[in-house]
């Protein structure tokens, strides 16, 4: 039985698997958008809606929980800055995540995930 057990491994260890997570929620804050597999794009939500609530209201401790987490004053900046005093009233579903088709190597599903 899964109990309990959310999200997908996308075949690596969890170390691995966190740490490619965290470098594309860095990535979507600082451009916006970006292209990865679909697989990744809806993990990535788990991610990146959080950080995103936590953004519409500007204290110090929300500001040091999400710096423990990008480890970037910069993208910490333009998460409180811009991205959160944009969505206050939007009671969530931050991102929207368009199906692009097949990737030419592998054949993988590819998306195009950005802020709505």
């Amino acid at each position: 039985m899964r109990h309990l057990n959310k999200g997908n491994k996308l075949s690596r260890e969890t170390s691995h698997r966190k740490a490619m997570l965290l470098n594309l929620c860095k990535s979507l804050i600082e451009h916006g958008r970006i292209t990865t597999t679909v697989a990744k794009a809806k993990e990535l939500r788990g991610w990146i809606e959080p950080m995103v609530t936590m953004a519409k209201e500007d204290s110090i401790h929300r500001r040091r929980l999400a710096f423990a987490k990008l480890r970037d004053n910069g993208l910490v900046a333009r998460l409180f800055g811009e991205l959160g005093p944009k969505y206050v009233a939007r009671p969530g579903g931050y991102t929207r995540t368009l199906k692009l088709g097949r990737r030419t190597g592998d054949a993988a599903e590819m998306a195009l995930i950005e802020f709505v």
